[in-house]
């Protein structure tokens, strides 16, 4: 069973891992977008961390509805209310157990992507965190492991792509060819997931 703590310790270990990675989200983001995806979740990851050190939910959904909420508050462009809206609705759907299975957290993470799906409007193969998401839901029934590396297959399908939605979407022909960053950093989401179980 997964506890408030476990999922702290996921909060955490997507920040270190968001920090790691920022240049290189940015990076990704320069062609496609504004190139500020990489600082934009790193300031947001930040904030998360220092209130989750401030502040010690006790429920596992509180943890992801409050780490929702500051980015919401302070992630510019997009990547806020998606990504906050994700951890939001997910926290939600756990309610208010203080301990929760795999097979729970795999449910509501599910609720947490069609909540994002409504709010972008986007679906499978409109090159954006989308395509990681699913496949990576899909794939937690069978485990951790297999949640990261349908996420990450998933993040580096979104290549040869045509963006449908996001700004990448304005650029038409030109996105094709680069790996969409927003799929790529909902990866490193995952895969924090999967350090954190030990898998």
């Amino acid at each position: 069973m997964l506890d408030a703590d476990f999922f702290r310790r996921w909060m955490m270990a997507t920040a270190a891992s968001v920090d790691r990675e920022a240049e290189r989200l940015t990076a990704l983001d320069s062609p496609i977008g504004d190139a500020d995806h990489g600082s934009n979740l790193q300031r947001g990851f930040t904030e998360v961390v220092t209130t989750l050190e401030k502040e010690a939910p006790d429920t596992p959904g509180a943890v992801l509805t409050l780490a929702g909420r500051r980015l919401i508050s302070t992630v510019g462009g997009a990547s806020g209310p998606l990504y906050g809206t994700l951890l939001r609705r997910t926290g939600k759907a756990l309610g208010d157990a203080g301990e929760v299975s795999a097979a729970q957290l795999a449910e509501a993470l599910r609720a947490g992507v069609e909540a994002v799906m409504t709010l972008g409007g986007a679906a499978p193969g409109d090159k954006t965190m989308i395509d990681t998401l699913v496949p990576a839901v899909d794939a937690l029934g069978a485990g951790f492991a297999a949640a990261r590396t349908a996420a990450e297959e998933g993040a580096l399908a979104t290549t040869p792509l045509l963006a449908r939605k996001g700004r990448a979407s304005y650029l038409g022909e030109r996105s094709i060819g680069h790996q969409d960053p927003g799929a790529t950093s909902s990866a490193l989401l995952i895969a924090a997931l999967a350090e954190v179980a030990g898998e």
